[in-house]
């Protein structure tokens, strides 16, 4: 069984200074450059065990101070003197990728590291070029890493560390099985730290086999607050969900609604299936360009759309106070999701409602949801079946 270090903290947990943390002079420096005083809870946990060589996994969302977490252990660890890589990151977005190679270059400036990012719709002959000179940390995204890889332009036979960052956002985006092939290009003695807000079931399976004995570092976060939120299921068949759910969209008003499926592709679908019933409806997923994601939750926001069909991307980072229901379309993989997802509607001191879909393989989840919630969980009957 894996080790498991969970720790229950609020954000001004006291902890280890970075003086204590860091045992480079020139991260230190950096650190002092950038102001920082206190470190956060997951970084005081995460940093020693990276150093100590163990396999991490870490449950914590985006602003946790996550990244600088793995990212010291990872430049204190580097031999300038080596061209090869030696540490990957993976990242679900262009985006994030290069947010995060500024966070490496920033905390590596008086190192001279500098962290190379590869990722799609850049120049690969600048890309090429970057690996050609060395590169001892690359930040990437998982389709343009597999494109270097199988162009022998990217060679991972000496990482010594891999860390696969927002794995529950690479499984949304459905970039699994390409995480797999990078896994596979890689040492199997290497170090791995996967970190992720949720841990699905999917991503538990990737830490079953590809992480040794991982330390898991837990960072508890307030919970949202569900109890002025109407909570109800119906039980649907399969082949009637569709139709259960236009019957009930018709049944009575739905001001905002955020409908969670548990794909891009099947949230796609229903949006276009709504949308040729006559309901207002846009998909939110991790898929989307920047700008259509603003776009559609501008036009959420304005009342032009009171439908969002959204992946679990959609469960976290979100504000949107005005959503008036939450409908499980996908039953939730497990207490946590389901938890994040309710807890998009009932915001700001106001009421809402979540529904679940239960159908016939969703009776286990139903029995957690009932153990948990208790008298909280109402069970409805759709008009389709009256």
């Amino acid at each position: 069984m894996p080790e498991t270090l969970t720790h229950t903290l609020s954000a001004t947990a006291p902890g280890a200074s970075f003086d204590e943390l860091v045992t480079s002079d020139q991260i230190r420096r950096a650190v002092v450059d950038l102001a920082w005083e206190t470190p956060t809870p997951i970084q005081t946990r995460v940093i020693p065990a990276l150093r100590e060589g163990r396999d991490v996994v870490g449950e914590a969302e985006t602003g946790s101070g996550k990244s600088a977490a793995f990212l010291i252990p990872i430049l204190e660890r580097i031999d300038r003197r080596v061209r090869n890589v030696q540490a990957l990151v993976v990242a679900p977005t262009r985006e994030l990728a290069l947010q995060l190679v500024d966070h490496a270059n920033t905390l590596g400036r008086h190192l001279g590291i500098k962290a190379i990012p590869v990722y799609g719709g850049a120049s690969m002959t600048r890309q090429l070029e970057w690996l050609r000179r060395g590169a001892p940390l690359i930040v990437g995204t998982p389709g343009r890493l597999l494109d270097h890889i199988g162009r022998r332009t990217l060679v991972l036979t000496h990482v010594r560390t891999l860390i696969l960052d927002e794995a529950d956002r690479l499984l949304d985006m459905g970039f699994l099985p390409d995480v797999e092939k990078i896994i596979a290009a890689t040492p199997a003695n290497r170090q791995t730290a996967l970190f992720s807000a949720t841990i699905p079931y999917a991503i538990r399976d990737l830490i079953t086999r590809h992480l040794r004995e991982p330390v898991r570092v837990s960072i508890a976060r307030p919970a949202p607050t569900v109890a002025t939120v109407e909570q109800v299921y119906y039980e649907v068949a399969d082949q009637d969900k569709v139709r259960g759910l236009v019957a009930l969209l018709r049944s009575r008003p739905f001001p905002s609604v955020l409908i969670f499926r548990r794909t891009q592709r099947s949230a796609e679908r229903l949006a276009e299936v709504l949308e040729r019933r006559g309901i207002k409806a846009a998909t939110l997923h991790g898929g989307l360009a920047q700008g259509r994601r603003e776009q559609v939750l501008r036009q959420f926001v304005k009342g032009e759309i009171s439908v969002l069909v959204a992946t679990n991307l959609a469960a976290r980072g979100l504000d949107l106070p005005e959503v008036s229901h939450v409908i499980n379309f996908d039953m939730p993989e497990d207490m946590e999701t389901y938890v994040h997802r309710v807890g998009r509607t009932a915001r700001a001191g106001r009421t809402g409602q979540a529904i679940t879909f239960v159908s016939q393989h969703d009776l286990e989840m139903l029995d957690i949801l009932k153990r948990e919630l208790r008298h909280r969980l109402k069970q409805d009957r759709l008009s389709i079946y009256q």
